[in-house]
């Protein structure tokens, strides 16, 4: 039972025995003092207002929500905005050719219902753009993507993240907004412009976001709020796919860019009066829950004074196992979200005119992989069932070994499109729980430098975007067979297994020496310190050291 003012009742069966001390195996051999509380446990100054931790998971949650969401749009979008007919017209030109060499493998699956191609259901949209100008359209988001990964991390740890996110996730709405009347006047030129502008909005999230959550996840709360918080943007891809859908159908395409830019607009107004870079600066929150927080993420006082170590980061064997780790599952993700549709298009022969469930399942059940895997890494270590490191090695076994078997065994169905299509599920739900294991490293390592670090590993892990449609294109470029497809599915496993390996050897969750402040006097990995069990301890503790310095 929780008091107005954020104290556990002990008197009610919720309440915490003081006499238990709980202990947490933080690195191999160490120990320290584990929480127990768990976000309901708190509540704001005010009362009956939830957790202020809560409200910063919940708006997080949107903020990635949000981010796909005006990611992904154009991707349905731009079927309206093509001028069928005259792809038609260029089909029915390259008809010869393609009849020679796109379908010539062993064997042959028969059409699953009507043809892909037809255009009857379709009406014509205002662009003439070829299949190679819509590729570059999809993918110019990126160019401006990988630019701001690292800044984003910095900007967030000198100016608070609270301020990078809100500039990002603002001006990638406004952009959106403003895409219709920039497509209609620019044209394809328009187009990729404003896209590799929305790209360098969007591409401070990750790394700002990783620098609130080391401020406001405590450390048993940390897989669950971290894994939490970025799940948002698979339901915001779930969600936005079958809208735009039904917004293009039924409205106008360009009613989907104000439809998804007036909701960004809105949660960017909502993020500045609901959250805080910090507990401490928080106006709201109840002194157990900012002490809680705060003694047991163990922050020192230097902690925000201190300078990045680049030196000591590019010699860390652990910043490389969090690098290959983020690179391999983005390469399976991109892999499974962007090229395998095609597999089904072109081998199997999918209907991909009713492929709307299909293609957002992979991102539901990549939701589900990392709620579970946040919920359960967390449950792991404050039993002490294994250490930080243990856990997280075995999640990345798990999350990308995984796929790695599912994505391979895909190339060998014959014409069984429904097994075809639970392997690929099935690799995005273990993708998810990924995140258990390298998503979350960030923050045990090195929790001044998380957005750095995820920074500099997104960065590179957004390479994929580029690489892996354009090493299956060129696999497959006049050549859609099996075998060809075969060898596309061995490069992602291959991938995937190197990352796993890289991540076991090198990895590991206790913090290293060169994030902690000199001012404590360490000289080797330590693990992450908890001092306390809950709000109420924390306060006593409190109390007592100022009667005792009087």
């Amino acid at each position: 039972m929780t008091t107005p003012n954020g104290h556990s009742d002990a008197s009610s069966p919720t309440g915490t025995d003081k006499g238990a001390q709980e202990k947490l195996m933080l690195q191999d051999g160490a120990a320290a003092t584990a929480p127990s509380v768990e976000f309901k446990e708190t509540s704001s100054k005010l009362c009956c207002l939830p957790p202020c931790r809560l409200v910063f998971a919940l708006m997080g949650f949107f903020c990635f929500f949000n981010l796909y969401a005006l990611r992904v749009n154009l991707s349905v979008a731009l079927v309206s905005m093509i001028n069928i007919s005259y792809m038609a017209q260029l089909e029915a030109e390259h008809a010869e050719l393609s009849n020679a060499t796109i379908y010539t493998d062993s064997v042959v699956c028969e059409v699953d219902g009507p043809n892909s191609t037809a255009t009857a259901a379709h009406s014509d949209g205002p662009f003439k753009w070829d299949t190679y100008q819509q590729g570059i359209v999809l993918g110019s988001f990126f160019y401006g993507y990988i630019f701001t990964q690292l800044p984003g991390g910095i900007l967030a740890e000198k100016f608070g993240g609270k301020l990078v996110l809100l500039i990002g996730i603002a001006w990638t709405a406004i952009l959106t907004l403003f895409t219709p009347l920039i497509a209609e006047v620019g044209d394809f030129a328009g187009i990729i412009v404003i896209r590799i502008l929305e790209g360098f909005g969007s591409g401070v999230a990750f790394p700002a976001m990783h620098v609130m959550l080391s401020s406001w996840a405590p450390p048993l709360e940390r897989g669950r709020m971290a894994t939490f918080v970025y799940a948002g943007a698979q339901i915001g891809t779930v969600v936005t796919m079958p809208v735009s859908g039904v917004l293009c159908q039924y409205v106008s395409w360009q009613s989907v860019f104000y439809v998804f830019g007036t909701l960004g607009v809105v949660w960017s107004v909502l993020w500045v009066f609901l959250v805080y870079d910090k507990p401490s600066t928080h106006p709201r929150i109840s002194n157990g829950e900012r002490l809680y927080i705060e003694t047991s993420q163990g922050q020192a006082k230097g902690e925000a004074k201190m300078k990045l170590p680049w030196l000591k980061m590019a010699k860390s064997p652990a910043v490389y196992a969090l690098m290959m780790g983020n690179f391999a599952h983005n390469w399976g993700n991109f892999f499974l979200l962007t090229v395998s549709p095609q597999f089904l298009r072109f081998i199997l022969k999918f209907n991909m005119q009713n492929s709307g469930a299909v293609a957002g399942a992979p991102y539901l059940t990549m939701w589900f992989g990392m709620l579970l895997g946040g919920t359960v890494t967390d449950f792991i270590i404050s039993r002490r069932y294994m250490s930080v490191t243990y856990v997280r090695k075995l999640f990345v076994i798990v999350g990308l070994g995984g796929p790695a078997v599912c994505i391979v065994a895909t190339g060998y169905v014959n014409c069984e499109t429904a097994v075809a299509v639970v392997l690929l599920v099935f690799s995005g739900l273990l993708l998810g729980l990924s995140w258990g294991g390298w998503g979350v490293n960030h923050l045990d390592i090195a929790p001044p430098f998380a957005g750095t670090l995820f920074g500099i590993t997104n960065c590179i892990s957004t390479i994929p975007g580029f690489v892996a449609p354009a090493v299956v294109g060129a696999l497959t470029y006049r050549n859609q067979t099996r075998q060809a497809w075969r060898i596309a599915f061995y490069i992602t496993g291959a991938v995937h297994i190197f990352g796993t390996a890289v991540f076991l050897i090198l990895g590991s969750g206790n913090r290293q020496k060169w994030s902690i402040p000199e001012t404590k006097g360490e000289d080797a990995e330590a693990p992450i310190p908890l001092k306390a069990k809950n709000e109420e301890e924390v306060e006593d503790r409190k109390d007592t050291d100022d009667a005792n310095s009087k």
